[in-house]
């Protein structure tokens, strides 16, 4: 199973281009990148589970040229210009989040705390609650 995070930049040029760049980043999120491989010892399976997301950009541009004649001015040659533009890029990102046992006793899934996020959300939570209590105390003022 891949974890970590799997970034690539491409050069857009045309649409088949980035149809191709598309298709990259689905064939990341196919269901082999959630469940890994069983491993099998004894009487025991073990399947690993993982969340994955991914995530894309595309963007395009275009251009034009010319010059505009106002009433009165003398006629102007038409100026030369054109410009077309596009990009894209990707991020797929794994995470385990889950073994899941096959034995004897039958199927258990064991989740895999990811115990970064809990503390994050806790300082987010009370950083927000922190906020909340200042405004609360200066509208009671």
């Amino acid at each position: 199973m891949a974890q970590g995070i799997d970034i690539f930049t491409e050069n857009i040029t045309n649409q088949e281009k980035a149809n191709e760049v598309v298709g990259r980043l689905f064939e990341t999120a196919k269901p082999e990148a959630a469940f890994g491989a069983a491993v099998t010892q004894g009487e025991y399976t073990v399947i690993t589970a993982a969340e994955v997301t991914v995530s894309m950009g595309l963007g395009y541009g275009g251009g034009g040229g010319g010059t505009e004649q106002q009433e009165g001015e003398e006629v102007q040659p038409p100026s030369q210009g054109f410009g077309v533009g596009g990009g894209g890029g990707g991020m797929a990102t794994s995470r385990p989040i889950a073994a899941i046992e096959i034995g004897p006793e039958g199927v258990i899934v064991e989740p895999i705390i990811d115990v970064t996020k809990i503390v994050l959300a806790f300082f987010t939570a009370l950083g927000a609650m922190a906020v909340m209590l200042t405004k609360i105390n200066k509208t009671g003022e």
